[in-house]
């Protein structure tokens, strides 16, 4: 299926907060309980619609370990929206956003849109951060805010996609140059000719470690 424009995404945070399990809900509509240690980099892409436009987000689910740390960097340069995730039942993992958050402005440029996640808020009998704690973290930096779960899946779409839609104002509004691809943002066929789509363009989460 053509698109309109590529986004590509990061998704950063700690280890066992759950990027993966949000990248899963979001990309397969499922629930994986048990879940291996991301080494490295996943990688996920689903096709959405913004403003009557298809839009392909290309989704790069990192490792939280400090080990993995380097390779984390390298892909924060070629992203247009980052989800900043941390798990509401550890104070450990908020604690640690704003180390996550300077890492992400110094290696990012600097229109990145990020989203702020709180997620497992099914599991409010065990919370430790507050849902105020969240919103009043990401008005002080000028981040979007949201609780999801990625077990129920509440939330975990309006997540992605109000990501999307912020990256697309910023568009409209001309802040990013989208002839620069190392802003994260690609032109898709749909903007030459329809004619011209790619039939191996669809069914993206079968990527698996594929780049483009």
């Amino acid at each position: 299926m053509a698109y309109a424009y590529l986004f590509k995404y990061i998704i950063i945070g700690d280890t066992g907060v759950g990027k993966s399990c949000l990248l899963l809900q979001f990309t397969d509509k499922r629930f994986q309980p048990v879940h291996d240690l991301t080494i490295g980099v996943e990688f996920g892409a689903r096709m959405i619609t913004i403003d009557g436009k298809q839009i392909k987000l290309q989704i790069w689910d990192t490792a939280g370990q400090e080990s993995f740390r380097s390779i984390t960097r390298s892909y924060y340069r070629g992203a247009a929206g980052a989800l900043l995730v941390y798990d509401i039942t550890r104070r450990d993992t908020f604690n640690h956003l704003t180390t996550w958050l300077e890492d992400a402005r110094q290696h990012s440029n600097s229109n990145m849109v990020i989203m702020l996640i709180g997620n497992k808020s099914d599991l409010e009998s065990r919370r430790e951060v507050k849902k105020e704690e969240g919103e009043a973290f990401a008005r002080e930096h000028g981040l979007i805010f949201m609780e999801t779960s990625a077990k129920t899946a509440s939330n975990v779409e309006e997540a992605f996609i109000n990501t999307a839609k912020e990256i697309y104002e910023k568009i409209q509004e001309g802040v990013f140059d989208i002839n620069n691809e190392a802003n994260g943002i690609k032109i898709g066929p749909q903007h030459a000719a329809t004619s011209t789509a790619h039939p191996g363009n669809q069914g993206g989460q079968q990527a698996g470690g594929g780049c483009c």
